[in-house]
């Protein structure tokens, strides 16, 4: 298969999409952890722009997510109406550019640049913890109360999982038989657990981003949201699902260079001092809590089994589809306990 050159796919995205402008250097920005790639595009008539360049996934997919993701930059009222890095748009439709051939297809987004202040602190202090708490659910509610104004996604947790059974019975996933066994028994899990709550007839489907790790967004002096760029994973799903990264990123071991998705984040103290700070400003329900642990069985299951191969770099995904098995599937179980959330949050 011929490799495809990234500068050469992006300079004809550029000429579709303003050929008046020469592209005077293009410099790889990525953070080299995924497939995708970012790269900053300089010109010698006008302001410098970035590019993203995926070849992982449905085309389709990838056009929705940041259809949704315009629209909410669009719709987004103050304080966070500049939050999110927004794609360029040609003749009031957002920009992608599609290359294809034979054998190998990309697409190309651009971005205008966006104002980035302070990084959190590989290890927060407690007042850090508290404000970021307060932080997400301002910024939630502020999701919430423009959703009715985005465009319906087509797929959804449930038909993720849905994907991912029929993947492993078509042997699409390349898996030991064992490992078969256990992912269709964690879609069952999930499956059930999600019934059990009523996730699909009483949960709201929110923006939610997912990964947060401190290197995708900024924050102000005062610890306010002050920036977005990183849509990866961004998905409709319950508020819920944003809440692992959040329970890394408060971490008492705090940011990590060499990085696993361990389950026991979520039952540290650290968290605990979060949570109660989210639900002083927005609360959640008991269902809600209880899916806290669904949506953690999600993310393995879907963004490293599923996904992993596809997303992540060789190195990366090897790793983490090997510590699912032998660590977060067997933690999973043995190390949560919802009713400590519950008794924090008394709920």
């Amino acid at each position: 298969m011929q490799k495809i050159d990234p500068l050469l796919i992006i300079r004809h995205a550029w000429r579709e999409f303003d050929d008046r402008h020469e592209i005077k250097g293009i410099y790889d920005v990525s953070a080299h952890v995924s497939t995708n790639q970012v790269y900053k595009v300089s010109f010698y008539e006008r302001e410098p722009v970035f590019a993203k360049l995926s070849d992982y996934g449905r085309f389709d997919d990838f056009r929705e997510d940041h259809i949704i993701i315009n629209n909410l930059a669009n719709n987004l009222e103050m304080p966070y109406q500049n939050f999110l890095a927004q794609s360029l748009v040609k003749k009031n439709e957002l920009f992608i550019y599609r290359f294809h051939q034979v054998e190998n297809s990309a697409w190309v987004i651009f971005y205008n640049p966006i104002k980035i202040r302070n990084k959190l602190p590989r290890r927060l202090e407690e007042k850090h913890i508290k404000k970021l708490g307060r932080e997400l659910a301002r910024f939630h509610k502020a999701c919430t109360n423009i959703c009715n104004q985005l465009p319906n996604p087509s797929k959804t947790v449930i038909t993720d999982i849905h994907q991912l059974q029929k993947s492993i019975e078509r042997d699409e996933i390349e898996m030991d038989e064992s490992h078969k066994t256990t992912i269709q028994k964690h879609c069952e899990y999930f499956l059930v657990n999600a019934d059990k709550v009523n996730y699909a007839s009483e949960f709201e489907n929110i923006p939610v981003f997912v990964d947060w790790n401190i290197g995708n967004f900024s924050i102000t002096g005062d610890g306010k949201f002050q920036s977005r760029w990183d849509y990866d994973w961004f998905r409709m799903s319950s508020r819920v699902m944003d809440f692992y990264f959040f329970s890394r990123v408060v971490s008492d071991v705090g940011d990590r260079t060499v990085f696993s998705y361990l389950v026991d984040t979520l039952m540290e103290d650290r968290f605990m001092m979060f949570l109660k700070e989210y639900h002083r400003i927005y609360p959640l329900t008991e269902p809600e809590v209880r899916f806290i642990k669904e949506a953690y069985r999600f993310f393995i299951l879907n963004y490293v089994v599923k996904d992993g191969p596809y997303f992540f770099r060789q190195y990366y995904s090897s790793k983490l589809i090997k510590e699912a098995y032998e660590t977060y599937f067997p933690a999973l179980d043995a190390n949560y306990r919802v009713e400590k959330i519950l008794r924090e949050l008394n709920i």
